[in-house]
């Protein structure tokens, strides 16, 4: 039940607004001061607001202000003198060699971040967002490389890709020693004691000697008599701790039989050649170039 009987609270001595539901009674609590004022203050620059800057909609469009400013003309004005200015190092870029971008703290810092934005738009699904790599694709952060890990050697294979459409790239292909019946499976299983045994690892010591003159005979070629590869046909080091396909045996002999290669794409017929240039410092920058 209501009441409308005002009077003064006898436990706090506050003035009542006179409500009453179920025998308590409302007090007539007055706000701190403090905050009225702070409440008339943003009355009143909500005033001054709408009349310096666009504020209210129109039949035609928006109340401009007294001030005409505008967000949308200030981030419009911010692009254009970004683009001014990636304009002018952008033609730095163009002109200078990888030599230069690198000697040049600026234009270097410009092109890393151009090729970084490029690199997550053009080659993080393969080697990863941070480049690590993943099972099948190169690890970009290490220092092994079968091109070759200078700036110029990553600009080329960016430029041409790797049993790509270029007719300059880069070309390397392992036989299929299994699929293609080029040697026996019993072969091939004591040519996987032996390059595990090129690791430095432990292997079965007569499977190594049997297939050390097969190893002579069909791998040497491309990968060297001591196995450390030849950078020029692009075969690896075998002798290392670097798979790219993995290093369990199980995988040796996954790409003795089947010759396992992928492609990366010849990016010089899809960016242009600054964009490249971008690039190549970014990937060199990682960490593993040479």
């Amino acid at each position: 039940m209501v009441g409308k009987k005002k009077g003064v609270d006898e436990f706090s001595g506050t003035e009542t607004t006179g409500h009453e539901w179920d025998g308590i009674r409302e007090l007539d609590t007055p706000l701190p001061r403090w905050w009225l004022w702070v409440f008339y203050a943003t009355i009143v620059w909500a005033f001054g607001y709408w009349i310096l800057y666009p504020s209210w909609p129109t039949l035609s469009g928006y109340m401009p202000g007294i001030l005409h400013q505008s967000q949308r003309a200030d981030v419009e004005q911010a692009v254009l003198e970004l683009r001014s200015k990636r304009e002018e190092m952008g033609k730095m870029l163009g002109t200078a060699t990888l030599e230069q971008i690198e000697a040049d703290p600026n234009l270097f810092q410009f092109a890393r971040e151009a090729g970084k934005s490029v690199f997550g738009d053009n080659c993080a699904t393969c080697h990863g967002s941070g480049a690590q790599g993943f099972k099948g694709y190169p690890n970009l952060n290490d220092d092994v490389w079968l091109w070759g890990g200078k700036l110029e050697d990553i600009k080329h294979t960016i430029q041409v890709g790797v049993r790509s459409t270029s007719p300059d790239t880069r070309q390397s292909q392992m036989p299929a020693f299994g699929r293609d019946a080029m040697l026996e499976s019993k072969q091939i299983d004591d040519l996987v004691e032996y390059v595990v045994s090129l690791a430095g690892r432990p292997a079965n010591t007569e499977a190594v000697g049997r297939a050390r003159q097969t190893f002579k005979e069909q791998c040497a070629v491309c990968h060297g008599e001591d196995g450390k590869g030849k950078r020029e046909l692009g075969a690896p080091n075998l002798t290392d701790t670097e798979w790219l396909y993995g290093g369990e045996r199980s995988d040796i002999r996954a790409q003795i039989v089947t010759g396992r290669g992928g492609v990366m794409p010849t990016w010089g017929s899809r960016l242009d050649p600054m964009t490249i240039d971008a690039l190549a410092v970014y990937v060199h920058s990682l960490g593993g170039g040479e």
